[in-house]
């Protein structure tokens, strides 16, 4: 089923120095497991060797007591995998594990890189041999290039120079944990500590859940090599404005999780109050689409102090796909995953809050049965701006000629949606929210900070 959504990004998480480090990865996978639902592996440090187990689908499918317990160490990275490039295929889940001149490494990486596909074609044409269609592969073609002398930090810094685009990576290498992010710093990625070792991972939930302390974020164009000396900082990109993902904000992000600087709920909540703002639609109550729009929907209703009803009931045992049985019923749609709830809903005026539309064809069926669950009003209210263009960092997002608020124009929407209104988020109103400056806003503007 294709929904109206940006598709996941990935989860990255890294362990030092814990006993069972594999167990802990485990736990914060499944914290992070919003984030990609196609993959998920594990990698740990057992003696001299890695050993990794990884797989198609999502954690509690691939993992068991057994093949955890063989992943033994005090060092592990994991991954859950949404594919931003490369098909779906467990050649391509990750952690990614080779065997190069510095020694075993496994990698994760969360984002995209924009001149990946140059860097593998030059490495081809030098006999390099690829085993995925993975971007992230690249760098590790690149340290192994980088190597020489078996200098990890040489290797590390040479090899991440050549690389533009969005990067969040943790690994395992030379007995250490390295984590890295990129000089725009577009993904996320943080540290925390956890009984004298320390932890790396996408966003701070994963600490929640295994009880680790958050220290900071990794920063913008920083690399960190963890060892038995400690935490070693390095900065060795050239200073860039930063520019963090705005999208983590509107839908990605944990609602729990503190990234950026802020906690994602109160981000998210603040949304809700500037759409509500200057709007003067007199609805009956305020309808979120479960579950991303769910806290915006109450700032929304707490500042036009219209109530808030859970009038459309999200189904949360429905996987990514899912099987048709015959062509008479083909057109489920959204059906499988929402509902509403006809009390609730008939002869109202309803306000619809959901993050951002990106087709519309998902939105258009949510309309269709709410007036077939007796709305008399139906008011579409989005806490994004209009998204106009594709992203290039790590996101799985539609070409612009998919986007619908890039070939239409708002009046058009309302037509093809077939709401009494709509109103979308301002982009001012919304960067009144959280730092401009900081943030990189090219799916609604169009202003790419990198392009090759």
């Amino acid at each position: 089923m294709q929904i109206d959504k940006f598709n996941e990004e990935c989860a990255v998480v890294g362990v030092y120095g814990i006993e069972e480090a594999a167990k802990h990865v485990y736990l914060s996978l499944f914290a992070l497991q919003h984030r990609g639902q196609e993959g998920s592996g594990i990698a740990s440090l057992s003696g001299n060797d890695i050993i990794f187990e990884k797989g198609v689908g999502l954690v509690s499918s691939i993992f068991n007591e057994e093949n955890l317990s063989s992943l033994k160490g005090n060092i592990a990275v994991g991954h859950n995998r949404y594919s931003t490039l490369g098909e779906t295929h467990i050649k391509n889940v990750q952690p990614i594990v080779a065997d190069i001149n510095l020694g075993q490494v496994a990698m994760s990486h969360n984002g995209n890189l924009v001149n990946g596909q140059k860097l593998r074609d030059e490495l081809v044409s030098k006999g390099a041999i690829f085993t995925s269609t993975s971007d992230s592969e690249v760098l590790i073609h690149l340290m192994a290039k980088n190597g020489f002398n078996k200098n990890l930090k040489n290797a590390l810094i040479e090899s991440t120079k050549q690389l533009l685009g969005a990067f969040s990576i943790v690994m395992i290498a030379d007995n250490k944990l390295v984590g890295i992010r990129d000089p725009y710093g577009f993904r996320p990625l943080v540290l925390g500590s956890l009984k004298g070792g320390y932890v790396l991972a996408s966003e701070t939930v994963a600490f929640d859940l295994i009880d680790a302390k958050y220290i900071r974020e990794i920063e913008p164009g920083e690399i960190v090599i963890i060892s038995d000396d400690g935490i070693e900082s390095i900065h060795p990109f050239e200073r860039k404005e930063k520019r963090c993902c705005i999208f983590e904000y509107i839908y990605f992000a944990r609602p729990d999780s503190y990234i950026f600087g802020n906690y994602v709920y109160n981000v998210r909540k603040a949304f809700g109050m500037k759409l509500a703002e200057d709007d003067i639609t007199n609805g009956d109550i305020v309808l979120p689409v479960l579950d991303s729009g769910l806290i915006s929907a109450l700032g929304y209703s707490e500042t036009s102090n219209i109530p808030i009803e859970l009038g459309i009931i999200r189904n949360h045992y429905i996987g990514r796909t899912f099987i048709e049985p015959t062509s008479a019923i083909r057109h489920f749609g959204v059906k499988l995953k929402l509902n509403a709830v006809k009390s609730v809903i008939s002869n109202k005026s309803v306000i619809v809050i959901d993050d951002s539309i990106v087709r519309g064809t998902t939105s258009r069926k949510i309309v269709k049965m709410l007036k077939q669950a007796g709305a008399r009003e139906i008011h579409m209210r989005i806490a994004s701006p209009p998204i106009t263009h594709p992203c290039l960092y790590g996101i799985d997002t539609p070409s612009r000629s998919e986007l619908i608020a890039s070939t239409h124009t708002i009046k058009e929407i309302k037509t093809y949606l077939g709401v009494d209104s709509i109103k979308y988020l301002d982009i001012d109103k919304m960067f009144s929210c959280v730092d401009r400056k900081s943030f990189c806003d090219a799916c609604f503007s169009g202003n790419y900070p990198i392009l090759y």
